[in-house]
């Protein structure tokens, strides 16, 4: 951790607040039942200025022609690190991190006021806690409570996350590192499934062989819960449950990532358990892998962000009519957009801290332009959901096929490509025997 990339971040924000306080908590610890928690999980904004990983931490940058970047967090406490495991404390923490100054979190209510004061603007995220809204607010009208005695408060009260989305988007080269690693890791989890899957094993089991991929490669936890879809439960986007047996004959979904220092990476294949494609199920995945090459060719610096999107839905709806699914044109298809029968989510997301990181996909009414930096996943896919008007050969058949893009110079590089995707590398690492 190199305490000089958070402070560049933190002098950037202030560069472009021009002027007043930013205020940005890290997430609060949660209770899961009686005495036990949810593993804890830092805010991405927070952490993405700070690195500091400790629960009870408040960030404040001060804007101005000398800025400066304050830290509160928890006191050091040899009895709850006798619990709990190390605390940095504030000097501490200010020493490693590299913050101008750093006061116990129990000393914010009281020095907050004095901090907001004479401030032009309070830059901040209303709405996402109730009470953390509230404190905020007492704050301020502490403040205002003292005008008479020539103290100014805040004429302004702006989100501080449209300044850091815009940061986040583009992401540096330590970003891009951690990224291409945690890309390794969820790769290689994939390729221990496929040589893992096989009829009678539960789906359950597969997502530990996910897991414990993750984790012994260095990876702190899973980016989101992991998908195992076996059978016609990879027509439902979201299945999480993971509690059916694969069987022969069907295709197995997984779409899994880990998260490394914070860092997300998101991959999906699909492969058959028996090891080999059916015809009906090769058309469907020739069709997704042709149409997520068709999105990944329009992945390139100036292209607006729904080109690809664009691009992969074509393919589909062309190979829906092809494969009796649809009737009609190209054309009708697209227009009426009956193609979202069979596929109806958008081919792909930002990545980062967040598995759906931030970032707006429109700027001033127009699909954003992608740019050198940015991260983004492609993940067309089929879903033909058992019903009457469809091939019954192509019944309770789902598919996807999901890999994380980096935007370059020229046009993107594929991170996650350790992940066989191509008919004939699946077959050949399913083979028996085969590594």
């Amino acid at each position: 951790m190199d305490p000089a990339l958070y402070a560049g971040r933190r002098a950037r924000l202030a560069a472009r607040m021009k002027h007043g306080i930013a205020v940005i908590p890290t997430a609060p610890e949660r209770v899961r039942n009686r005495d036990a928690h949810y593993p804890y999980r830092y805010d991405s904004y927070f952490y993405y200025l700070t690195g500091f990983r400790e629960p009870d931490a408040v960030l404040v940058v001060v804007a101005g022609e000398e800025s400066r970047s304050v830290l509160f967090c928890r006191e050091k406490n040899e009895e709850r690190e006798i619990w709990d495991g190390f605390r940095h404390g504030p000097e501490g923490a200010r020493t490693a991190f590299g913050f101008d100054d750093a006061h116990p979190i129990g000393k914010l209510d009281e020095l907050m006021p004095e901090l907001i004061s004479n401030q032009p603007a309070v830059h901040c995220h209303l709405g996402a806690d109730p009470a953390w809204d509230g404190r905020l607010m007492s704050w301020l009208n502490e403040v205002r409570a003292r005008v008479r005695a020539g103290v100014s408060a805040p004429q302004t009260i702006s989100d501080v996350h449209v300044v850091v989305d815009e940061m986040r988007l583009i992401k540096d080269s330590t970003e891009i590192a951690l990224m291409r690693r945690a890309a390794e890791i969820s790769s290689a989890a994939h390729r221990r499934a496929m040589h893992t899957a096989r009829p009678g094993v539960a789906e359950h089991a597969i997502e530990a062989e996910l897991l414990h991929e993750f984790r012994r490669n260095g990876a702190q936890a899973p980016a989101y819960t992991p998908i195992v879809a076996s059978g016609a439960h990879a027509c439902v986007l979201h299945y999480v449950e993971n509690n059916g047996v694969l069987k022969d004959g069907d295709l197995l979904l997984i779409d899994a990532g880990c998260e490394l220092d914070g860092y997300a990476s998101d991959i999906t294949r699909t492969f058959p358990v028996s090891g080999r494609f059916s015809g009906p199920q090769r058309d469907l995945y020739e069709l997704v892998l042709a149409a997520q090459a068709a999105a990944i060719e329009h992945i390139k610096p100036g292209n607006r962000w729904i080109v690809p999107h664009e691009a992969a839905v074509k393919v589909l709806a062309q190979g829906f009519i092809d494969f009796g699914l649809l009737s009609g044109s190209l054309e009708q298809a697209l227009e009426t957009e009956s193609y979202k029968k069979f596929y109806m989510h958008r081919t792909g997301h930002w990545l980062g801290l967040d598995v759906h990181d931030v970032g707006d996909y429109k700027t001033d009414g127009e699909w954003r332009e992608l740019a050198p930096g940015m991260l983004l996943t492609v993940e067309p896919g089929c879903y033909v959901r058992r019903a009457d008007d469809v091939p019954q050969h192509y019944a309770g058949i789902g598919i996807r096929i999901e890999d994380d893009a980096l935007v370059t110079e020229d046009g993107c590089e594929i991170i996650t490509s350790g992940a066989p995707k191509a008919l004939s590398e699946i077959e050949a690492l399913m083979r028996p025997g085969d590594d």
